[in-house]
This record gives structure tokens, sequence and C-alpha cells, in this order.
């Protein structure tokens, strides 16, 4: 098994225990300062800055920070550039437990509320994030398993930022479309042949994972 991962994408040079806690740390931190921004954003709507309103109004910033799309976004790019599959697991387990712990802590002891319901899939999802870390770190290897990764990758952020059917199709918001445009950047090919299959077959990928599974994380 450790030769099949391997042939997929190896680890990179190794680095210090002080920086790997340093890096955790720091995805950690990042984790708390998020998730407490969006359920501030969230909560005081109404009373933010003008210019916050301003750009809220414009972008439904704080739907948009409710919804799947930009987390695993974030969640990809902690993944794909750890130094390894392992390193992986833990830098988003920490993101998440950070973000989802400081969100829920905010809503209950700040805002007043807790909505036990929609607590219980972000720690499902917090919960089952390392393994998922573990798999997406070997999307940027060179093999064909990489690639393939890639592409159901990409199928899945394709559904959560786009909704489509018969006669229509268009992307939940502008934020939404940029996060699809990152994400087929950070995955991309060695070669813009490749990077352009990889988006076409993730696409139809995704219209099939749509007829199967309908429910998109919106």
């Amino acid at each position: 098994m450790k030769k099949f991962l391997n042939d997929i994408r190896s680890a990179e040079n190794p680095i210090s225990g002080n920086r790997k806690i340093i890096n955790t740390i720091a995805v950690l931190f990042l984790g708390i300062a998020l998730g407490t921004f969006s359920k501030f954003l969230d909560f005081r709507q109404a009373e933010l800055p003008s210019v916050l309103m301003a750009i809220d109004g414009a972008l439904d910033v704080h739907n948009f920070l409710g919804r799947f799309a930009i987390w695993v976004l974030i969640a990809l790019c902690i993944s794909i550039y750890s130094n390894s599959a392992t390193r992986a697991s833990v830098n988003v387990f920490a993101f998440f437990a950070g973000m989802v712990a400081s969100y829920y802590l905010y809503s209950n002891y700040v805002a007043g509320f807790f909505p036990r319901s929609y607590a219980m899939i972000w720690f499902g999802f917090t919960m089952i994030s390392p393994f998922l870390a573990f798999v997406c770190w070997y999307a940027k290897g060179k093999s064909r398993p990489a690639f393939m990764l890639s592409v159901l990758i990409l199928a899945v952020l394709f559904n959560m930022t786009f909704v489509y059917g018969w006669g229509y199709f268009e992307a939940r918001s502008v934020l939404e479309l940029i996060v699809f445009i990152i994400g087929l950047t950070v995955l991309r090919r060695d070669t813009l042949k490749s990077s352009v299959l990889m988006g076409t077959i993730s696409i139809v990928l995704a219209v099939l994972l749509d007829m199967v599974i309908p429910f998109h994380f919106g």
C-alpha cells in the first residue's frame, strides 16, 4: 500500500518538528478567525460598518460563508500544500476544529442560539476531514490516479458552486464562481491539454453525480 501511495505522490523534503507545530497552530488560528468572522458577519449583518455592509450587500458574503464551497476550497489548499498526506490530515482537522468550534461558540454564547441539527453536520464533516485531506493530498501527484482524484474533487466542487438543469445554468454567486476557478487553478496539470481534459471530464462527472446525489451541500 505504501509503495502504491508513493507512486501517486511521494512526501516532500521533511520539515522540522517546530515548523510542523507552527504550521498547524497557524491553520488552527486561521480557522478560529474565519469561523468567528463568519458568524459575526451573519449575526451583526444589520449593524456592520458601512464598508462591510456595502461589500456584503453587493456580494452576499454572509450567505456565501454559510455554504460549503469556500470551506472545501480552503481545506483543499491546506491539504495539497502540506508536506505530506499525514500532515494534510493534521492541518485540515486543526483548521475545521478551530473554525467550527469558534463559529458555534460564538453562536451559542454571543448570538444566543445553537442550531443543533446544522451543527451536527459540521461536526461530522470535521471528524471525517482528516481522511478526506489525506486522500486529497495525492491529487497533486503526477500519476493517473492523481489525475482521477483531481477530476473527482473538481466535480464535487462544481456541484457546490453551480446550479443547473434542463434549460438553465448559473453560478450560485460571483464568489462561488471564483471558488471554482481557484480550485481549477490549484489542481491544474503540467500541460494545458491535461488541464482542459481534467476540467472537461470533471464537468461530465459532476452531471452524472448530480443524477445520483442531487444534494450539493450548497
